[in-house]
């Protein structure tokens, strides 16, 4: 419930823990005006400003008639984000009283501009009473009262269709127009916050050193630190046809931040570097251009650089050049070679195995089991490949079965709950995002196309190991 939450807080934490991906989440369904700090960001660009417009003026003829129209440059106050959220909010409370609406003023980056130029004398209306409204109300400028008086009149852009009834909100409140506390918000002579306006942020750790906060500042807000935690997406970093998890390396690259820096801003989020729409997969260009570059820049460069040394000669020289071959492109080999130096080798998985300890890792909550099997006296199987080698022995012994026999004698039940399309799907079933998940070119006795699902995890390569007992075929755990 929103009464839980504070009216001001600013969720802080490394870079890509998820910071404005919860914040929108908790903001959904309600009214939200975003905006971010910058360095240019002053009062102005945050609050509103007369800004030269293009408008149709009409022209004049020597009589005083109007004989035609024409564009010329005026000059009109342009609302920006706070006074949009701040009109919004009282419009709202004058319709809903104590059951307003909320309305939502949300600043990414806060910490990227400077905060004592951009709120200026609005600083003082974030203390608030315990009624959540400001508790002091502060005197707006005239431009900023004849815009407030304009929006919230009959007509206005932000009429009222109630009459604002706050009187009591402000302690021994006297107005220096020999108004009430309702009449002098109504026409914009005094701001403040209404107890339905929440103003949150998001606050990157790495950047605070941009515009510090001061301590003035810090304390009107309420702060939510967002750690750094495994989303479990499955994600994975490519490396030519083998593939390091993601997670995997954020937490091993983010001990050696930790140790470099003596600090855990560097340090980086699940969310950093994401892979494309409907894919699972860090290309190497998105890793050394988003992920190393960032590394050799911002952390390592000025200290231990030694985790970029990729070349066996010792005179070589340590840069980020190496990532880059030649031609320009990415130099796979030297993606590996760091990478091998983060998680190590054991991490380095082919195609199958990063696919399988993704899947595994979502579905269990993190617990990966790199168990190894015999299977029949032979072989040293991870656990999907001993699935899919159960699965293909039977087939290869079964030609004759019909394609819903084959259903028959594999059920999707076999999978324990692991979505997805299922266990045995013909060809013409569109896969999607599980694609990655099935080996195809499989044809039944009746002429049907198939795929066959072949990431086995710890959550179910007991049925298929149950399965080939059955069929009196051994399989030895290693």
């Amino acid at each position: 419930m929103l009464e839980d939450f504070p009216l001001q807080q600013i969720y802080y934490g490394a870079p890509g823990t998820g910071k404005s991906f919860e914040l929108k989440e908790v903001t959904k369904g309600y009214l939200t005006i975003r905006t971010t700090f910058h360095p240019d960001s002053d009062y102005s660009t945050f609050v509103g400003v007369y800004k030269p417009t293009m408008e149709e003026t009409p022209v004049y003829g020597a009589q005083g008639v109007e004989v035609a129209k024409e564009k010329r440059i005026t000059y009109t106050y342009v609302k920006q984000a706070f006074l949009k959220a701040y009109l919004g909010a009282w419009q709202k409370y004058a319709y809903g009283g104590e059951t307003a609406e909320p309305q939502f003023l949300v600043i990414e980056e806060i910490n990227r501009g400077n905060c004592a130029q951009i709120f200026g004398d609005l600083f003082q209306l974030l203390d608030r009473s315990d009624n959540g409204f400001s508790t002091y109300p502060i005197e707006s400028d005239s431009d900023l009262q004849n815009e407030i008086k304009k929006a919230f009149a009959d007509g206005g852009e932000y009429a009222l269709e109630n009459e604002l009834d706050v009187d009591d909100a402000v302690d021994g409140y006297t107005s220096n127009y020999g108004k009430t506390l309702s009449d002098d918000i109504k026409n914009g002579r005094v701001l403040l916050l209404p107890n339905n306006l929440y103003i949150w942020a998001t606050m990157n750790t790495s950047d605070q050193s941009l515009f510090p906060i001061d301590s003035a500042f810090k304390r009107r807000w309420d702060w939510r630190y967002v750690k750094i935690a495994d989303a479990r997406k499955g994600w994975k970093i490519q490396c030519g046809n083998e593939y390091c998890d993601w997670w995997t390396f954020v937490k091993e690259i983010n001990k050696k931040i930790a140790k470099e820096t003596s600090s855990d801003d560097k340090k980086l989020g699940y969310f950093f570097c994401k892979p494309p729409k409907d894919s699972d997969t860090i290309t190497e260009d998105k890793f050394v251009g988003k992920v190393l570059f960032y590394l050799w820049n911002d952390v390592f460069k000025d200290g231990n650089i030694s985790l970029f040394k990729i070349s066996d000669d010792e005179k070589a020289e340590i840069c980020f050049d190496a990532f880059y071959g030649s031609d320009n492109k990415v130099n796979v080999e030297a993606i590996r070679k760091f990478l091998v130096g983060v998680v190590g080798e054991e991490n380095i998985l082919k195609g199958d195995d990063a696919d399988n300890e993704a899947l595994e890792a979502i579905i269990t909550g993190g617990n990966v089991d790199r168990s190894q099997y015999n299977f029949n006296g032979s072989g040293k199987y991870g656990k999907s490949t001993l699935g899919q080698k159960i699965i293909d022995t039977y087939l290869n012994e079964h030609k004759d079965l019909t394609f819903e026999l084959i259903k028959q004698t594999f059920p999707d039940s076999m999978l324990n709950g692991v979505p997805g399309p299922g266990l045995i799907v013909k060809s013409d079933v569109d896969l999607a995002s599980y694609s990655r998940y099935y080996k195809s070119g499989y044809e039944s006795s009746d002429g049907i196309n198939y795929s066959i699902y072949k990431q086995w995890t710890i959550g179910n390569i007991q049925a298929i190991i149950e399965f080939a007992k059955k069929q009196n075929w051994m399989v030895e755990k290693l």
